[in-house]
């Protein structure tokens, strides 16, 4: 097994746009020729679009571009700007008088960072498919990335910066990779050996606190416990060259959650979008659930990446300033 990057993988194009001064962006994943894609939502508080048409039994078996954004469900325009770039191209499913870009889209909380009155737009989409054109894909404080933060329970100056992650592998023709913007409620770790590299800090805001320590303090129903209930979601993609139709990609997604919670804890909240894509790009063939298990991997890995390439920003510290 070796490292490569994640824009090695044939047949994509990954590129980011942002405000840095409002603090919101977003990173698209452009396949022109087509990708089967699936999708695994497990947090209890996602904004998508699109969702349906990844069902197996969806028509469509194949769309051309995922959008992972900024600026919760306001950030859902942004794939207008994504389908325009496409269309122009002659890039979509044809119906005769033009070609439909299929573009699917899950947004994350990041209005509490910046400019809440600022949230990637059609104009933003589009920027970002511009990007790609030149793969300007960044780990950190770039595209979805840009306003992400984690460690979001109670005062939120306590919380630290989030980002963008990715990382990918190769195993003899075999490549499966991950990208996913980190804005989890909980804590981040390690997962090789476990040690918490982001997330709640105590009052000193040098040293970390414990997030599940924190929730374990109290059993009392209470309606929206966690402060600012919707101010999280982990969004991503496992994008891999071997070939699998929906129902595969669908399962694949679901096993790279355990990526998720090998990194991040708590995770798949009720104020969490958690969600994951699973996108085929090739034709090499492979085995379901060794990619599925290794998409686990590579996702828990990207997620690491995000927190500590991230750079203190918006009053949050980042994991390398800590």
């Amino acid at each position: 097994m070796k490292e490569i990057k994640i824009t090695e993988i044939e047949n994509i194009r990954i590129g980011s746009a942002e405000n840095k001064e409002a603090g919101t962006g977003c990173t698209v994943i452009i396949c022109e020729r087509g990708a089967a894609a699936g999708l695994d939502v497990r947090g209890g508080g996602p904004a998508s679009r699109e969702s349906e048409l990844l069902k197996p039994m969806a028509a469509a078996d194949m769309i051309q571009a995922v959008l992972l954004s900024g600026g919760s469900a306001f950030g859902l325009d942004a794939a207008g700007g994504v389908m325009e770039y496409l269309e122009e191209r002659g890039i979509g499913f044809d119906v005769g008088i033009t070609k439909v870009p299929l573009v699917c889209e899950s947004c994350l909380f990041d209005l509490m960072v910046g400019d809440f009155k600022t949230r990637p737009d059609k104009a933003m989409g589009y920027a970002a498919c511009e990007g790609a054109e030149k793969n300007n894909y960044q780990d950190g404080n770039f595209g979805a990335g840009t306003g992400a933060s984690v460690g979001k329970l109670g005062d939120k100056s306590l919380c630290m910066k989030g980002g963008i992650g990715s990382y990918a592998v190769q195993i003899g023709d075999l490549k499966v990779g991950a990208i996913v913007a980190v804005n989890a409620r909980g804590d981040i770790y390690d997962w090789k050996d476990g040690k918490k590299v982001a997330g709640l800090l105590n009052a000193d805001r040098k040293t970390f606190a414990d997030t599940e320590e924190a929730v374990y303090k109290s059993y009392e129903v209470v309606k929206n416990k966690f402060t600012g209930a919707t101010e999280n979601t982990t969004i991503g993609a496992v994008i891999t060259n071997a070939a699998f139709p929906k129902s595969s990609l669908c399962k694949i997604a679901g096993m790279a959650h355990d990526g998720y919670a090998r990194a991040i804890r708590p995770v798949h909240t009720s104020s969490d979008g958690d969600s994951i894509y699973a996108l085929s790009v090739g034709d090499v063939k492979a085995d379901q659930d060794m990619v599925g298990t290794l998409g686990a991997q590579v996702m828990a890995e990207a997620i690491l990446r995000a927190v500590r390439s991230a750079e203190s920003a918006y009053g949050l510290v980042g994991a390398k300033d800590l």
